[in-house]
């Protein structure tokens, strides 16, 4: 398998014709698909300026078997994929790539559906003996019991949702039954974890190399959809602030997160430290945003890569063998 040396392909001449076609696909139908749209336009400038021959495919609008027309190999060399949440980051779309055989960039369909089922993503991990919060999954009322042995409070989540969709904090029983109830809306499967009140930092992964870390700061109760995307009070700070041994070792932690879950080409890996200051691994993001409050993109900039190149060394992992997806 070849491996990605981002730095170096961010100091060198990019070669657009040597992409071909590329479908660069966004939107899609997820509760995501306003972030996506977002990310896609960002990324389509960066290509368009590269002189990368690319064209915006938006699934919403080819859904079926039209999809199909539209995307194949006698119309394009390559995909890139921005799409977040479900059907573009959870496999769906990696495995219908698959069976017309166009390569594509990022995670393969293993990696993928797993990264987005983070109750799976949390049973790997404990298994492997990485450190992760405690956790209970919540399917219907009889389990809240479990739930709540882990003690208030709790943060209730989607198992299946990204962007902080359906998050919330439980102090009590009631508010646990509230939390689970919203977010069984979004998500058949929730996922109640112990609280955290450490730090929060954020890992993104290029190739084989994991970038600098970011240190995430809010006034608000957590790192919410508002805080991600809408607010100006939220701090992000890189350097983060820790010792390099430190950082060091963070990263190293989250590479073999990322590794553990399948993930490949590129990603993102959000931790938080406990009361104690030990790191509790938190969730995986195989398609991360790259609009202008993306994490990933901060996180190139600190490293020395510009959004441009960065876009060009996510679009290099779709020049890899297919095989090494998974």
């Amino acid at each position: 398998m070849k491996t990605l040396v981002p730095n170096l392909l961010a100091t060198s001449p990019i070669d657009p014709a040597r992409y071909g076609r590329v479908a660069l696909i966004l939107g899609g139908t997820s509760d995501e698909r306003p972030i996506s749209l977002k990310s896609g336009a960002a990324v389509l400038a960066a290509l368009q300026r590269l002189g990368v021959d690319v064209t915006p495919v938006d699934p919403a609008d080819t859904l079926g078997s039209a999809f199909f027309q539209v995307v194949n190999p006698k119309r394009f060399d390559r995909a890139f994929l921005i799409l977040h949440g479900r059907g573009g980051e959870d496999g769906q779309i990696q495995g219908a790539l698959e069976t017309l055989g166009l390569p594509y960039t990022g995670s393969g369909v293993l990696g993928s559906a797993i990264g987005m089922d983070k109750y799976r993503t949390k049973q790997i991990w404990s298994g492997i003996g990485l450190p992760t919060a405690e956790f209970a999954l919540i399917l219907d009322e009889a389990d809240l019991e479990q739930a709540s042995e882990l003690g208030f409070p709790l943060m209730i989540k989607p198992a299946h949702e990204g962007s902080s969709l359906g998050m919330a904090r439980a102090n009590n029983r009631a508010e646990l039954i509230t939390a689970w109830r919203a977010a069984a809306e979004l998500d058949a499967v929730v996922l109640a974890e112990r609280w955290l009140t450490g730090a929060e930092y954020t890992c993104a992964i290029l190739g084989e190399q994991a970038l600098p870390l970011i240190r995430l700061e809010t006034p608000n109760l957590f790192y919410d959809f508002e805080a991600k995307y809408q607010a100006n009070s939220t701090a992000y700070l890189c350097p983060c602030g820790l010792p390099e041994p430190l950082e060091a070792e963070y990263q190293a932690l989250c590479l073999a997160a990322f590794r553990a879950v399948g993930g490949h080409g590129w990603g993102r890996v959000d931790f938080m430290l406990d009361d104690a200051d030990s790191p509790r691994l938190l969730e995986v993001n195989t398609i991360p945003g790259m609009t202008d409050h993306s994490l990933v993109p901060m996180a190139a900039q600190a490293a020395g890569i510009d959004f441009d190149h960065l876009c060009a060394c996510i679009l290099e992992t779709s020049m890899e063998e297919s095989a090494s997806h998974d």
